[in-house]
């Protein structure tokens, strides 16, 4: 087993990759954040553990819990909109106006 702060040995690249970028002090807080907007949720009773619901953060900011900012829905839902805004792809954006 590797010691703290090390590798396995047969570790890929992304992997290595991503446990660097999961561990920086930055990314922490927003995990934080983003585990006390759940916590928060939970407390009030809008969502229960293994409901297959995700907190949404409206404008992204997974640091700003207000209660206007953040919604509860679908982990398929959730997690489609990731990479774009308003649920748009980036692909859709650039054709929106745009009429042939």
């Amino acid at each position: 087993m590797p010691k703290r702060g090390q590798m396995k040995k047969g570790a890929t690249k992304d992997s290595v990759r991503q446990r660097r970028y999961n561990s920086s002090p930055e990314q922490k807080k927003n995990r934080a954040s983003r585990n006390a907007a759940r916590a928060k949720a939970a407390k009030v009773g809008r969502v229960h553990k293994g409901d297959g619901k995700d907190v949404d953060h409206k404008d992204s900011n997974p640091r700003n819990n207000s209660s206007g900012n953040t919604r509860v829905q679908t982990k398929k839902t959730n997690r489609s909109l990731r990479g774009s805004k308003n649920g748009m792809s980036k692909g859709a954006k650039k054709t929106a106006g745009k009429r042939k």
